[in-house]
């Protein structure tokens, strides 16, 4: 049976991922140009806002008479919001400027010997393009997790979340309502991604016309996002 704080701690986390459209906006265009395992994506990213929040969480309890932290969490919201840019940005590259293909002209015999070009979609060697599409997963992955840690690292509010602990009656119901916490963070985003790469990939097979025009909306989600952030930030 479910305890009630791991519960709490699940639902409460679950809500602060899915209404922060920054975080949706940050691991959106990387899911979409991620062809395989996208779920990744998602389960760094939870990974890496709990590492953020961990670290900005023991920098509070140690130092926090020493270092203006709610300075240093204003100037990471605004971190934040210029790497969503970037990220926005790379999606657009990725779109308009990276060569998907290319073509290699070939020479046939007979009679009458004619020169055609002939497209490939992607690497000669199949081992290659393996290879080509594990290094592009492992990098949107730590993109993901960078990102990720700068969330958690953003805004001293974080700590709200977590102030039913001082509520509970006993040591274990807090632990509970923690790990809730970092479970419901990590499978929020996981699900999320999972979810947006099924999409992604059906469209993908239904009509090239509509995987562009999701791709480009993914690309504008996280740069309006950013530049909101940074418009916070001033």
């Amino acid at each position: 049976m479910v305890s009630f704080p791991l519960f709490a701690g699940i639902a409460a986390s679950v809500l602060h991922v899915i209404s922060g459209p920054d975080h949706l906006a940050a691991v959106t265009p990387l899911a979409i140009e991620t062809k395989r395992k996208v779920w990744k994506i998602g389960l760094f990213w939870g990974f890496g806002h709990l590492t953020g929040m961990l670290l900005i969480g023991m920098l509070f309890l140690l130092f926090k008479e020493y270092i203006p932290l709610e300075k240093i969490s204003e100037h990471s919201e605004q971190l934040v919001g210029i790497v969503l840019i970037a990220v926005g940005i790379w999606a657009f590259f990725s779109i308009f400027f990276k060569h998907k293909g290319h073509k290699h002209p070939h020479v046939h015999d007979g009679k009458e010997p004619y020169i055609h070009v002939h497209e490939h979609e992607h690497n000669t060697s199949k081992l290659e393009h393996s290879h080509a599409h594990t290094k592009k997963v492992k990098q949107n992955m730590w993109s993901s997790f960078g990102i990720g840690t700068l969330h958690g690292l953003a805004g001293i509010a974080h700590f709200m979340l977590l102030l039913p602990v001082l509520g509970f009656r006993n040591q274990l119901d807090s632990m509970q309502y923690i790990l809730g916490f970092a479970l419901g963070t990590v499978l929020a985003m996981t699900i999320y991604t999972f979810l947006l790469g099924k999409i992604t990939n059906y469209t993908k097979g239904q009509s090239k016309s509509l995987y562009k025009t999701i791709r480009l909306s993914g690309g504008v989600f996280a740069i309006l996002i950013g530049v909101y952030w940074l418009y916070l930030g001033y």
